[in-house]
């Protein structure tokens, strides 16, 4: 066997199914569009139809099978109603990608209850109903691959983590339990930790920049992520070279976490 056919079969995504939830802009996009190069077909999962659309001509163009469900995912019905539509395009996934979020972070002494609800619905419930809902099918068929989106604020707070934090910190929880459920089935859980990366969800931050250098010169190399510093993390732990890996927080973030 040569090296490159090696490489193929360890992280070949060919006849697999992916659902990414946030998948049409920031980290979700260049998670899409790495997964499809990888051979798998996509469907998207978000709420701005413009976006979503764009997204899956970009993947097609590429050559990719790809597709988008519109939905609300901060509603259990709209969770509901995004997970029977993205399984009824390419049949049920092998790989379910959590990157919807929402960063809302008043300061600690402002955080109504309202901001807390919505963020825990989007950021945490819609990850744990989709668990549900399609981690026992994968363990069924013994094989699946769950891969949460989580955030420096889920091991340090920092520029008011809040709400914001703690979804995160119980979405790394969530990921060791849903793994120590269904791993014995073939169906791996774990979770990318970025640094700072610059999107549309850290706008508040990115529109500063004296912090966007300023967290720059934290990390070890020297300057902040980029959507496409996810393309090989997540084709891994997509693929079957993640097999012996679950339960486990791996950080795409540049050094910035080791000190």
């Amino acid at each position: 066997m040569d090296s490159q056919h090696y490489l193929a079969e360890l992280f070949s995504l060919r006849d697999r199914v992916a659902l990414v939830t946030g998948g049409s802009s920031g980290i979700g996009r260049g998670i899409c569009e790495a997964l499809a190069r990888a051979g798998a077909s996509v469907v998207i999962v978000a709420r701005g139809e413009t976006e979503l659309a764009a997204t899956v001509d970009e993947l097609t163009a590429l050559g990719a099978r790809a597709a988008w469900v519109r939905a609300d995912l901060g509603t259990r019905a709209g969770v509901a109603e995004a997970a029977e539509g993205a399984a009824a395009v390419f049949g049920e996934p092998d790989i379910l990608v959590n990157c919807a979020g929402i960063n809302l972070r008043p300061p600690m002494s402002e955080l109504s209850e309202e901001v807390w609800d919505s963020t825990m619905a989007l950021n945490l419930d819609a990850p744990f109903l989709l668990g549900q809902r399609f981690g026992p099918v994968m363990a069924e068929r013994g094989f699946g691959r769950i891969i949460h989106i989580t955030s420096q604020q889920a091991h340090r707070a920092f520029v008011r983590s809040g709400a914001y934090g703690v979804s995160k910190g119980a979405l790394e929880s969530l990921a060791r339990s849903q793994a120590e459920a269904w791993s014995p089935y073939g169906v791996t859980v774990n979770t990318l930790v970025p640094g700072f990366v610059m999107t549309p969800l850290n706008r508040r931050l990115s529109s500063d920049p004296g912090k966007v250098a300023a967290l720059a010169a934290r990390t070890m190399v020297g300057r902040n992520g980029l959507a496409q510093d996810f393309a090989g993390a997540a084709v891994f732990l997509a693929s079957a070279a993640s097999a012996y890996v679950t339960g486990q927080s791996l950080h795409v973030d540049g050094g910035f976490s080791v000190h």
